[in-house]
């Protein structure tokens, strides 16, 4: 059963990524991990499954860390 604190958690996580709309998945997923979102979280906010969620994921960690060195 989803407690209250889940439903606005579930509500601000839908307001992040409507407000990104012209962002790909990958930097809304990267997004909403920065948020606190599980992978199936997020998976399951954005429509996909939990392993592209995680492929998506290292592959932004990737680049922005190519980007501070």
């Amino acid at each position: 059963m989803e407690t209250q604190m889940d439903r606005v958690e579930r509500l601000l996580g839908l307001l992040l990524v409507q407000n990104m709309k012209g962002s790909s998945q990958q930097e809304k997923a990267y997004q909403l991990n920065l948020a606190g979102f599980t992978n199936t979280e997020i998976a399951d906010l954005l429509g996909t499954s939990a392993q592209v969620i995680a492929s998506h994921l290292y592959s932004a960690r990737k680049s922005k860390g190519a980007k501070s060195s």
